[in-house]
């Protein structure tokens, strides 16, 4: 790492003043009569989340210009692959959940190193819930350590698409069916706090719906991987994902990723032996 590269904990506390001034700017929006549209892949899209992203490239880029950008409302610049340092960002995540004014929309905020998230934010304005960490330094819920509550005797909480569960249930998991957040962040986090035992994710995630969360998670020393390759990197020239799966019980590992590698197989350039572990620093 060049000698000027801040410590990952400068780069949170920038991503954490971030958030909370895109969070003021989005929360201006919400619940109001906002301009929405339909992107290719059928996904929407507001004039909030076009308003975010925009002020979070200036705050962001202006404090380290040196740094990549990636945003899913911001065409992508090759370039990123150049930069050892680059902030992804999703500046709504959960915009159907914001559109139709439920509060389980969050900003989830990045920095990636060669790869490796090394600091992360997941904020949710509506709900007042600031999730962040960095790299070495702990999870932290509204500034005050993360620690995950246990549900001590219930079985396992999993939220999962159908087809899914039916695999978890024919396979003979013993669980219950847990809510499904609108965003993937937020969704994410819940299994750093206790309020999910597992959440799992569909093929075709991408670098700015996970890069924040997995900073939480794998602070938390929670097990989060790629079906099909593990740990998921950051940054590539490629920033879709396969199907994901955020575990607190490593004994569901087996039948959730099973069940995930069934309904939606993996990349045909990647095989579907996987590992567990975050690359060291």
């Amino acid at each position: 790492m060049p000698a000027f590269a801040p410590p990952f904990s400068d780069d949170l506390e920038l991503l954490r003043s971030t958030a909370v001034a895109a969070g003021i700017i989005a929360s201006s929006y919400f619940r109001k009569d906002v301009k929405s549209w339909t992107k290719e892949n059928s996904s929407p899209v507001s004039e909030a989340d076009i308003v975010v992203d925009r002020f979070l490239a200036a705050s962001l880029l202006q404090a380290r210009p040196s740094y990549g950008w990636l945003s899913e409302e911001t065409v992508d610049n090759p370039s990123r692959l150049d930069c050892e340092r680059v902030f992804v960002v999703d500046p709504i995540d959960g915009t159907r959940a914001f559109l139709r004014g439920e509060d389980y929309w969050t900003i989830s905020l990045a920095v990636v190193e060669n790869g490796v998230p090394v600091a992360g934010v997941v904020y949710a304005p509506a709900r007042d819930e600031m999730y962040d960490a960095y790299r070495g330094g702990g999870a932290r819920l509204n500034g005050q350590p993360l620690v995950r509550t246990r549900r001590a005797g219930a079985p396992p909480l999993i939220p999962a698409p159908g087809a899914v569960h039916q695999e978890m249930q024919a396979a003979g998991l013993h669980y219950t069916r847990g809510p499904a957040y609108p965003s993937l962040a937020y969704r994410l986090v819940q299994v750093a706090t206790g309020k999910l035992d597992a959440a799992v994710a569909r093929r075709g995630s991408q670098d700015w719906d996970i890069a924040g969360a997995a900073t939480i998670l794998a602070e938390s020393g929670l097990d989060f991987a790629d079906v099909c390759v593990g740990f998921p990197q950051f940054n590539r020239r490629d920033v879709r994902h396969g199907a994901l799966a955020a575990l607190s019980d490593m004994s569901l590992k087996p039948l959730v990723h099973a069940a995930l590698l069934k309904v939606y197989g993996c990349p045909p350039e990647t095989g579907a032996t996987t590992t567990n572990e975050m690359p060291d620093p």
